[in-house]
């Protein structure tokens, strides 16, 4: 049914986009996400989906691995957003919420009703408890019900105040973390200079610093904040008006922007500040992406209510992004160092946000095919958070005569390798591909896969481009005349190197199948595989029977009921990774190795079996005091246990770490047993 595959195509890229903007790396702007989701409730609606199940039936989340989840007394939830309906004003719908407002409070159709409108400053918001004046928690918003709790990396990057004036009491104070425009792009300067790539905007940097783990250094780069109302309080009097909790927050030593707000008393008034506040965006020291619209009595907030997902007592007019038309001249295919494969529309070159833009993404096929764009269209352009440039729509009535549509690739541009599909992205699987090649040796040379001593980037970027190296299994067939050829490398330099890639034939198949980064494979599943299936001989000989679909293959690693030969590996997962492994530039990689000498079985893993280990199943999650978690799970593995990554009915212990995130809730839920690293060094009998 094609409703329900659009459904799931559209669900499939709304996950990507918010797993991408969590990473601090959003890829399109929020008002084509906004879109997507506006797309995914139509559609969910019209075929029936439960709403229990919709992605759209919370806010959205921000969890991160190894960060502790604490409640929220007082929900955090999302404003509803002024979006005009085609043939309505803005200024209509806004009078239709002062309307509906004015009913909840049993006010006169024309009575004047005191709102307050703030800037809604681009950042990320948080929620900061105070006690005796004192700074003790401060967390994300999350899914509104629970957040991440970023005490640490606040008060590392001193973002807020640790003490306010306001020192009776208990209080709950909400804001926005946000990073300046000055201090973002100095910031940005220092990663340019250093060869990093800049971060994408504001808004997504600070997101991205304040899920730092380790929060040193958080000081130097300039996140801050401004608190803009108060949740609860116990035990300390706050006024009753909006307005005036601001200047009571402002005489505290909070920071606010008091000179920013306006009181208005009808949705004109409000509208026309609002509408004043776009043309002074580029003159503000911060990023703001609209304007907040509030119910001055906040003792009247509790009367009015709201649903699951905002209140009733504001809603937020977003600003529409500068959007200009040109023409799109071609589309080409743009190939990352996982090996996916983008679509990029090159342009007449416009002036756009203060800059000219000649190049924007069209993010996958998906989204191509869906917008139809094609070279010779007019299209329009803007750019997300006002940095990325971005084809958000096609002028279709002035397309010329004879445009023919971009023909979705299946073989990859850099190297002719057919292309893998997996949800809305093609990616080449050949791990030679000159796009990837650079960061595939560095990572295949890493130590914990083929821990190759000395090759790092430098030496690789050396060997691509001095020796025109082309694939993982050529490093075991250097010399010490070619290596000496190469900057900083003398003959003893030389001698080392060609003697620790000798020394790498023997680390085995799983250290090779994890070297590899085939998607999906990290450490724990390569020594799946390899202990499963033995040598190369029998994974790869399996992988071409379940690319070819033979219902055996398929059945025993991905059966329709119950869990497959391989503990954790679903269908999704099975289907990347024994495409990829089947396909010929794969193939020719295990060829060369093989030739080469490197080891290709499993061999015997030294162990030495401890009850109380052997063939349980351990999770890790958190900080461990003095272990890492590849060394507890070495140890696990030596003494006869396994490590998987996730929790489910099968595990037998979590190990519980400092700032441990999800899987200590799943583990409570399922009654798996928790033990932290004093624990675990009972269980192995080690000091």
């Amino acid at each position: 049914m094609k409703e329900v595959d659009d459904l799931e195509k559209l669900a499939a890229q709304i996950r990507h986009h918010e797993a991408r903007y969590r990473a601090g790396h959003a890829e399109i702007p929020d008002a084509a996400f906004d879109d997507l989701v506006e797309q995914y409730a139509v559609l969910a609606e019209a075929t029936g989906v439960d709403p229990r199940t919709r992605l759209d039936a919370k806010p959205g989340a921000d969890h991160t691995e190894g960060f502790a989840t604490v409640e929220h007394r007082v929900p955090m939830l999302s404003l509803e957003k002024l979006s005009p309906a085609k043939d309505e004003s803005m200024l209509a719908q806004l009078q239709g919420w002062f309307g509906r407002r004015r009913k909840d409070l049993s006010l006169a159709e024309d009575a004047d009703m005191l709102v307050l409108v703030e800037p809604k400053i681009d950042g990320i918001s948080v929620s900061l408890l105070y006690e005796g004046g004192r700074l003790v928690r401060a967390v994300t918003r999350g899914d509104g019900r629970r957040g991440d709790d970023v005490t640490k990396q606040v008060l590392a990057a001193g973002a807020v105040p640790s003490r306010l004036k306001l020192s009776d009491g208990s209080y709950e104070l909400r804001g926005e973390l946000y990073w300046p425009r000055e201090a973002f792009e100095r910031h940005n300067a220092r990663l340019r200079e250093s060869g990093q790539e800049p971060i994408a905007n504001p808004r997504n940097g600070t997101a991205g610093m304040v899920k730092r783990k380790d929060p040193s250094g958080l000081g130097d780069v300039g996140i801050t904040a401004f608190l803009y109302s108060v949740a609860w309080a116990n035990g300390v009097k706050f006024p009753r008006s909006q307005f005036e909790i601001l200047q009571a927050l402002a005489d505290a030593g909070a920071p606010v922007y008091l000179d920013r707000v306006a009181r208005a008393l009808a949705p004109e008034e409000a509208l026309a500040f609002c509408d004043s506040y776009e043309s002074k965006r580029a003159e503000l020291p911060f990023e703001i992406d609209g304007m907040v619209i509030k119910i001055d009595d906040t003792g009247k907030w509790s009367q009015l209510g709201g649903t699951g997902h905002h209140p009733h007592w504001g809603i937020a007019y977003k600003f529409p992004p500068e959007r200009k038309a040109t023409t799109l001249l071609q589309i080409w295919v743009s190939v990352g160092k996982s090996g996916k494969l983008t679509p990029v529309a090159e342009l007449s070159p416009v002036q756009l946000a203060g800059t000219t833009v000649s190049r924007a993404s069209l993010h996958n096929f998906v989204e191509l095919q869906r917008k139809d764009a094609r070279a010779g269209d007019k299209v329009l352009v803007e750019k997300a958070g006002d940095i990325i440039p971005q084809v958000v729509g096609v002028l279709v009535e002035e397309r010329p005569s004879g445009t023919v549509a971009f023909a979705r690739p299946t073989v990859c541009p850099s190297c002719s390798a057919p292309v893998l599909s997996e949800d809305i992205f093609l990616y080449c699987p050949n791990p030679g591909c000159p796009a990837q090649l650079r960061e595939r040796l560095v990572h295949f040379a890493s130590r914990r896969a083929l821990d190759i001593e000395g090759m790092g980037d430098a030496v690789v970027e050396q060997l691509v481009g001095k020796l025109r190296l082309s694939a993982p299994h050529e490093i075991f067939s250097l010399t010490v005349k070619q290596v000496e050829q190469l900057d900083r490398m003398g003959r003893k330099s030389a001698e080392n190197l060609v003697r620790a890639c000798e020394g790498a034939k023997a680390r085995g198949l799983a250290r090779v199948l994890y070297g590899l980064a085939i998607r999906h494979v990290g450490e724990t599943l390569a020594t799946d595989l390899a202990e499963h299936f033995g040598n190369a001989d029998a994974l790869l000989s399996f992988a071409r029977q379940y690319a070819a679909g033979n219902p055996a293959a398929v059945e025993r690693v991905a059966p329709q009921k119950g869990s497959g030969a391989i503990a954790g590996l679903a269908k999704k997962s099975s289907d990347s990774i024994f495409f990829e492994l089947s396909s010929e530039p794969v193939g020719r990689v295990f060829a060369g190795l093989a030739a080469a000498g490197v080891k290709l079985d499993a061999g015997a893993r030294a162990m030495i079996r401890i009850e109380g280990i052997a063939d349980k199943t351990f999770v890790l999650t958190g900080t461990l005091p003095t272990l890492s978690r590849d060394e507890a799970g070495d140890l696990i593995r030596a003494a006869g246990g396994k490590v998987t990554g996730s929790v489910s009915k099968k595990t037998d212990f979590v190990v519980l770490g400092e700032e441990a995130g999800n899987k200590l809730e799943k583990a409570q839920q399922l009654g798996v047993r928790v033990i932290d690293e004093a624990g675990l060094r009972e269980l192995l009998k080690s000091d």
